[in-house]
């Protein structure tokens, strides 16, 4: 088996789109975290699943509410994945959001927003792996904000 440091080397390797998630607590409280595990799972039924750590002080409340919000962040979205992955109380403080039908917080202006309710949550070792349906989305006409070798990168402007 491979050492931790080995695993995050290897992976570092990989690039990826950057997303926020967000839900609320049952006591109406705004939780979010910046998650990197996030990929489509179905088209039929749509399904997308996101990976959350268990020590996260926001894990309760993704599994509670069952029902969250991706957000894919555009490239001036980087002090967006910034804050939401750091470990602080407000995550929210200085951040627009509008609110869903169902009162969940969603960031404005991300590049695409996906409403869903959880389906299904499985144990993946120190994370949870949620599966969410799709009710909902929202996509807007900008560029990405890329993740590769443990910062954050841009497509080139020629593309």
């Amino acid at each position: 088996m491979i050492s931790n440091e080995e695993f995050r080397r290897a992976l570092s390797h990989f690039a990826s789109g950057v997303t926020v998630i967000t839900t609320r607590d049952r006591g109406g409280a705004p939780h979010g975290i910046t998650v990197s595990a996030f990929c489509s799972v179905s088209e039929e039924p749509p399904l997308v699943l996101a990976c959350i750590n268990k020590t996260t002080g926001s894990h309760y409340a993704f599994i509670e509410r069952g029902a969250f919000v991706v957000h894919i962040l555009g490239e001036h979205q980087r002090h967006i994945s910034e804050q939401f992955a750091e470990p602080m109380l407000d995550k929210f403080a200085g951040i627009t959001t509008l609110e869903t039908e169902n009162g969940l917080p969603v960031i404005e202006g991300a590049l695409v927003t996906l409403e869903c309710t959880l389906v299904q949550s499985y144990d993946g070792g120190d994370h949870s792996i949620l599966v969410g349906e799709i009710d909902r989305s929202t996509v807007n006409d900008f560029k990405p904000l890329i993740y590769f070798r443990g910062d954050y990168r841009r497509i080139d402007p020629r593309d």
